[in-house]
C-alpha cells in the first residue's frame, strides 16, 4: 500500500482557495443592488438615536478636530454592502508596539485592500503593559484595522451621501443641548475625567458655553475612547485616572466609609460613655522608688 505524504500548508491553501472561488462565484451570480445597500445602511445606522450617535468618532490633533466613521458604522456598512470578505488579525508584537492587519476583499470587483495599524504597548516610562492590557490594545488595533481596510474597499463616493444623512439624523433626534452636555459630563466623570478637564480641553469657561458643535465633538470623542482610537490619558493628560485607579480609589473610599460607620455604631451602643475613660482605665505606672539615703555615721539606710 502506497503511503501519501500530505503537505498541511498546501492543503490549507487549497481549501482557502476553493472557499474564495465559491464566494466569488456566488457574488457574480447575486450582485449587490447599490441603492438597496445604501438604504439598508441608513436603516441599520438610524435604528435608534444611540446607534446613530455611535456611528462617528472625533479626535483633537493640535488645534484641529478630526471626525470620521467609527468601527460600529464600518460594521454596518460591511453587513449591508454585501459580497465582501473582511478580516483583522494581530501580525506583530515587538514589546513596544502591537501591529494589526486588516484585509478587505470585494468579491464582485475583485478589488482588495490591506491596512496595518500600530498601537504602543509601553507607558511613558518605557514599561511594557501587562498581558491583559496588551490583549485590550490588540483588540482595539484590530478593530481599527478592520474599519480602515473596509472603508478603502467600499467607495466613499457612494457612501458619502448616506453617511451625511446618518449624521443629520443623529443630530435631529438628539436631546436638548443642556441634556446632551449633562450626559457627556456624566460619562466622562465615569472614566476619570473631571468637569474642569473637559471644559479646558474644548476651551470654554463653563458648561453653559458649550455649543452644538462642541457637544457633537464630545460625543465623538467618547466613541473614539470606547473603540480604542485614543485613550483618556492621551486626550486629557496624566491627571485623568485609569479604570483600575478609579476602582482602587472607590475601594479605599468604601473601606474608610465602613470604618467610620462602625465607629459611629460603637459610640452609639456605648452611649458615648466610653469617651474619656481610656486614660482612667489604663493601669498606672508604678511610682518610682524613693531615692535611698545612707547615714554615714550609723550605716543605716533611710528614705
Amino acid at each position: 500500500m502506497e503511503i501519501q505524504v500530505i503537505n498541511q500548508a498546501e492543503m490549507l491553501s487549497a481549501i482557502n482557495k476553493s472557499e474564495v472561488d465559491i464566494q466569488v462565484s456566488t457574488a457574480k451570480a447575486y450582485p449587490r443592488d447599490v441603492e438597496q445597500s445604501l438604504n439598508r445602511i441608513k436603516q441599520l445606522a438610524t435604528i435608534d438615536n444611540e446607534t446613530a450617535e455611535n456611528c462617528f468618532y472625533a479626535l483633537r490633533r493640535g488645534d484641529t478636530f478630526i471626525e470620521g466613521p467609527s468601527v460600529r458604522l464600518a460594521e454596518i456598512i460591511g453587513c449591508a454592502w454585501g459580497n465582501l470578505r473582511v478580516q483583522a488579525r494581530i501580525i506583530g508584537n515587538d514589546g513596544k508596539f502591537i501591529t494589526a492587519q486588516g484585509i478587505a476583499h470585494d468579491l464582485e470587483t475583485n478589488f482588495a485592500a490591506s491596512v496595518e495599524v500600530k498601537r504602543r504597548i509601553t507607558d511613558k516610562n518605557g514599561r511594557t503593559f501587562n498581558e491583559d492590557m496588551q490583549v485590550v490594545t490588540g483588540n482595539a488595533a484590530a478593530s481599527i484595522a478592520f474599519r480602515n481596510a473596509l472603508l478603502k474597499v467600499v467607495p466613499s463616493a457612494v457612501t458619502h451621501r448616506i453617511v451625511a444623512e446618518i449624521r443629520q439624523v443623529a443630530k435631529g433626534n438628539a436631546l436638548s443641548l443642556e441634556q446632551r452636555v449633562a450626559n457627556m459630563m456624566k460619562w466622562f466623570e465615569g472614566v476619570g475625567v473631571t468637569r474642569q478637564q473637559v471644559l479646558t480641553h474644548i476651551g470654554v469657561a463653563s458648561a453653559e458655553k458649550i455649543t452644538e458643535e462642541q457637544a457633537d465633538y464630545l460625543r465623538g470623542l467618547a466613541v473614539a475612547i470606547k473603540e480604542g482610537s485614543t485613550t483618556v490619558k492621551d486626550t486629557f493628560g496624566e491627571g485623568a485616572k485609569t479604570q483600575s485607579e478609579q476602582q482602587a480609589a472607590a475601594a479605599t473610599a468604601a473601606v474608610e466609609e465602613a470604618q467610620r460607620k462602625a465607629a459611629e455604631a460603637m459610640a452609639a451602643a456605648t452611649g458615648g460613655k466610653g469617651k474619656g475613660k481610656k486614660n482612667a482605665e489604663q493601669p498606672k505606672a508604678p511610682e518610682a522608688a524613693a531615692e535611698e539615703k545612707v547615714d554615714t555615721e550609723t550605716g543605716e539606710i533611710t528614705k
